[in-house]
């Protein structure tokens, strides 16, 4: 055998042993789903598992997803990098929901058509860096209008800003990372720039997206209800008016969770390993806005001093 043969052989292998481990994967969610389906609507922390998601978004999305009627389960994902860990994978598997995702790397997107669930499933994958000016004709152009299931946004940065912008789809469930950073009070988020890169903005990634408080004031308006964060402290969880007598509204003071994880780099890349006030202090003089009053003042300013 020569070595383009066994390469051959090598790859093929990994990509056997790549799709027994999605199978895994796919049928333990099933079976924690069948557990979740059980649980009380009051407890979605109790729901939580871990299928694809990064955390146990999986969990909580088959729950409030058991609320969908079937005509509306169509999914939007922004910020899904090769789809391999996704809030709506799992759904897309095990639901056959069909669906959007959306990512800004061109090399992301190809790896996603090229993958089996993309002629397995209902897919559309797009390759697109999302602003708020160009959401909406993004979905339009995919076909979607009006109800769906759910979207979920992930796009490290002006999150707050697109999900406002949102206007030609309208979604039951929401799912929207916000910044632990900001704290629990304060409704904040970075200023709007269309060419906004977390890494780009400050070298530590710490400085992106908004505050709990700013997305459950935004989602307020629009008439959806906070129900959840999972433990992480990475996702907030919205459900439509129609929804909210299944699913207790919550605050974002109550539900409030400090990410636990550490995440910063230095100037050159590396994991910083900071406390929660070393973290702040690396922010503390960029700009955010408050999104009650429209007035732009300093991180410092906004959040103070952890304790």
């Amino acid at each position: 055998m020569n070595p383009l043969q066994r390469a051959r052989r090598a790859f093929s292998a990994f990509v056997d042993l790549e799709r027994r481990i999605e199978s895994i994967q796919q049928a333990l969610g099933r079976i924690e789903a069948r557990q979740v389906a059980d649980a009380g609507d009051a407890d979605l922390r109790a729901s939580e598992f871990r299928a694809f998601s990064q955390w146990g978004e999986d969990g909580v999305i088959q729950r409030l997803a058991s609320a969908v009627p079937a005509s509306e389960r169509i999914f939007v994902e922004c910020g899904v990098e090769d789809y391999r860990q996704a809030n709506t994978r799992f759904l897309l598997q095990t639901g056959l929901w069909t669906g959007l995702v959306i990512d800004g790397s061109p090399a992301n997107v190809a790896r996603i058509r090229s993958h089996q669930d993309y002629w397995r499933y209902n897919l559309k994958a797009e390759s697109a860096f999302v602003t708020r000016e160009n959401i909406d004709p993004l979905l339009a152009r995919s076909g979607l209008g009006g109800r769906i299931g759910l979207l979920s946004i992930d796009i490290d940065g002006n999150d707050y800003w697109v999900l406002e912008a949102i206007s030609v789809v309208t979604p039951r469930i929401v799912v929207c990372e916000y910044n632990s950073l900001f704290g629990p009070d304060t409704a904040v988020s970075v200023p709007y720039d269309p060419d906004f890169q977390r890494f780009t903005a400050h070298h530590s990634g710490l400085y992106f997206g908004a505050s709990l408080a700013a997305l459950e004031c935004l989602m307020a308006v629009r008439g959806y209800a906070l129900v959840h964060v999972e433990r992480s402290g990475t996702n907030a969880f919205f459900v439509d008016a129609s929804l909210t007598g299944r699913f207790a509204r919550r605050s974002a003071k109550d539900l409030y969770i400090r990410a636990s994880y550490r995440q910063a780099r230095d100037s050159k890349g590396r994991l910083a390993f900071l406390d929660p006030v070393a973290e702040l202090d690396a922010i503390a003089s960029l700009p955010v806005v408050d999104v009650r009053t429209g007035k732009t003042v300093s991180v410092r300013e906004a959040v103070g001093r952890p304790s």
